[in-house]
């Protein structure tokens, strides 16, 4: 039995969804509906009932599903054992939001790294649930969730359920980010109805404990913007921003490599329900290695670096 096919049923049993599923797992939804039949042959029953409302796991499957998830930890536990047999390899595995500070303080980090020793990165951007789930899977060692500050009390009770560790990095409120050539370039001061005739780019899987997309209205999500592009990764949003300058997008502060690199700019714009957090998240028993603090520490650069700064 294909132990790949394990996890592309833990991945369609987390977002319920084979279409969601494929797109996490970088592959065309006709080969995963494939692959999942073929494994349900393999097994002689239905692990997933379908629906017009996305799929479920069957009695059976479910009972399936949590022997997969056991042998997936197992033989991620095999695999670090033979990494770390070989003392020169460096290893670090991390689930993150789609944050430039982010990213550039990883990139600061596996620059740092020493060149003479094997190198075993694996950085993952998605969405806080996932990152989550990741670290609860044991596919990451840490986790950098992102939340709306409306959102926390879910958050942390989700955390709590799941019995994991957190530390807060830092809280901030949104910018807005769009091209130099945008019309609103030249202004200093910007609400929100100015916004209303711009294209929004938007990730698009934006996930809260408890909470269904219906009840998330009013929380962000629901400003009068009429047109709106959504992205499911980071790349792409700054040629878009670049490329497109009727375009913008609410952010983290961004680093000014990025800014000058894809000629954008950031401006602070008064909005309700504007203050985001992010955390640090960790498995409770987790005992950091100097590889992680190595990381954190440049974590923590790259952040000073944008959250020091005065935006107009």
């Amino acid at each position: 039995m294909n132990t790949l096919f394990f996890k592309y049923a833990i991945e369609v049993e987390q977002t319920r969804s084979i279409t969601k599923a494929a797109e996490n797992l970088y592959m065309a939804q006709p080969n995963l509906s494939k692959a999942i039949r073929e494994l349900e042959d393999t097994v002689g029953f239905p692990i997933f009932v379908r629906s017009s409302k996305g799929v479920i796991p069957t009695e059976q499957g479910q009972e399936f599903l949590r022997y997969a998830h056991n042998i997936m930890l197992e033989l991620d536990k095999m695999t670090k054992i033979s990494e770390l047999s070989d003392g020169a390899v460096q290893s670090f595995r991390i689930s993150i939001p789609r944050g430039s500070y982010i990213a550039h303080g990883f990139t600061e980090f596996a620059a740092q790294l020493d060149p003479a020793k094997r190198v075993m990165l694996n950085v993952v951007e998605t969405n806080s649930m996932q990152t989550i789930q990741h670290v609860l899977d044991g596919q990451s060692d840490l986790g950098i969730i992102r939340y709306q500050m409306a959102f926390e009390p879910y958050f942390m009770d989700y955390l709590q359920e799941k019995q994991l560790a957190f530390e807060p990095i830092w809280e901030f409120a949104y910018l807005l980010l769009f091209s130099d050539k945008h019309p609103l370039a030249e202004r200093r001061q910007i609400s929100e109805t100015d916004l209303e005739k711009f294209t929004e780019i938007v990730h698009g899987d934006l996930q809260v404990p408890y909470l269904s997309d219906a009840n998330r209205s009013g929380y962000g999500d629901g400003r009068n913007i009429r047109s709106k592009i959504y992205l499911y990764e980071r790349a792409n949003q700054f040629e878009l921003l670049s490329r497109l300058p009727n375009t913008f997008m609410w952010v983290s502060p961004v680093p000014d490599s990025f800014l000058s690199r894809y000629q954008l700019i950031q401006r602070a714009c008064k909005a309700e329900r504007n203050l985001h957090k992010d955390l640090l998240i960790y498995p409770k028993d987790y005992q950091f290695r100097p590889i992680d603090r190595q990381f954190i520490d440049q974590l923590f650069a790259a952040k000073n670096e944008v959250a020091f700064k005065h935006y107009e």
